[in-house]
């Protein structure tokens, strides 16, 4: 193999690519990429087994060829080379190096054979259909955060999505709990996926994703079964195994009967909470919301160091009401609102509280009280 690509080209693909690999690996292949030269382009490929992502990037091919290099040092060497600088790959006629060369730079890699290298292959998919990247985006950003990591429930290490019919339309829905908060958000369910398998994609699978929906005018090609799911964005394809577990009825927390409305203005309640819970134990982070006529207090009592207290005019004219949250979830939930005022449906001190966007976003949270 003998090719000549742009740093930038190459530096931006690794830069997809290399994250997959994990820095420490008991199999040695799998540290490595594969990297394919052939037509005028080079394919990357790296995976965990769980995981797979490939990229097609331009290049000069002299001539063509396949090896499996370090994933992680390839990436180091072509970071640190001069911007604008083309770059050499040429492996030696056994095959055992390859040479990475840029200006003044010479390095020699080990290679594995990349017949060892392991494929993920994906049989076939029930379902497919093109998504736009921002709902993509919008459906992860609005509950990734909820995301469990705890591995005794593994069915929670992930997001669940699933189309559901809801105010008559059909619905794309991805939901995310901890147990101790929930995260829901919906768009419009792109044709193709209707009766598509409910599946869980995995916490590593979604923040790779999370990184590749950053363009805004690209429509992603999603390919479902019941085991795996496909991502083709751009250059880019992503094919990740599913969690093969059953996600909880997470219908049955949604609360329905929260009669208590509180206004708020998103940011003044976040830099409130922000403040007080200065003062909080990192071990209990509680918060302590004290509602009456139109004005909220809250509260943070930790015997270690002291105490805060802060008010807020709020919208609220329901009966008096003190209620606990931790503090690190309400700045969570109050980070992915994306209009300036939400509102919280509240019950009493020991319910579960729902807290929506004033902005009519299709998301909803659902919050556990804490004893404070």
């Amino acid at each position: 193999m003998r090719i000549t690509l742009e740093r930038s080209n190459l530096l931006k693909s690794l830069n997809h690519v290399h994250r997959v690999v994990e820095r420490r690996n008991t199999i040695p292949i799998l540290s490595n990429v594969l990297l394919r030269a052939d037509g005028a382009s080079l394919d990357m490929k790296a995976t965990d087994l769980d995981l797979e992502i490939t990229e097609a990037t331009p290049a000069q091919v002299e001539q063509a060829g396949a090896t499996t290099v370090p994933a992680h040092l390839l990436y180091d060497i072509v970071r640190k080379l001069s911007d604008g600088s083309e770059v050499l790959l040429a492996t030696s006629a056994d095959g055992a190096s390859m040479t990475v060369a840029s200006g003044r730079s010479k390095f020699s890699l080990q290679c594995l054979p990349q017949s060892d290298f392991p494929d993920l292959t994906a049989g076939s998919f029930s379902h497919t259909f093109r998504l736009k990247a921002t709902d993509l985006k919008m459906l992860i950003d609005r509950t990734q955060f909820a995301i469990s990591t705890e591995e005794t429930r593994y069915y929670l290490n992930g997001i669940f999505i699933h189309t559901i019919e809801s105010k008559g339309e059909l619905k794309l829905r991805a939901v995310a709990t901890d147990g101790h908060r929930l995260a829901r958000a919906d768009v419009e369910a792109p044709s193709g996926s209707e009766g598509m398998p409910g599946i869980i994609i995995p916490r590593k699978t979604v923040g790779e994703l999370q990184k590749l929906v950053d363009n805004p005018d690209l429509t992603v090609t999603v390919e479902v079964s019941d085991a795996k799911i496909r991502f083709t964005i751009g250059s880019v394809v992503l094919t990740s195994k599913l969690i093969d577990g059953t996600f909880p009825d997470y219908q049955r927390v949604i609360p329905t009967n929260n009669d208590k409305e509180l206004k708020i203005d998103c940011q003044s309640f976040a830099q409130a909470v922000d403040r007080v819970s200065t003062i909080s134990s990192e071990r209990g982070r509680a918060v302590k919301l004290a509602l009456g006529d139109g004005q909220l207090t809250l509260t943070v009592n930790n015997p270690d160091s002291g105490s805060a207290t802060e008010e807020l005019p709020v919208g609220y004219d329901s009966d008096p009401l003190e209620i606990g949250f931790n503090a690190k979830y309400l700045l969570d939930i109050t980070s992915q609102l994306s209009g300036t005022e939400a509102v919280f449906m509240l019950a009493d001190p020991g319910s579960p509280t729902l807290v929506r966007d004033l902005a009519g976003d299709d998301a909803l949270y659902v919050l556990m009280p804490m004893r404070v």
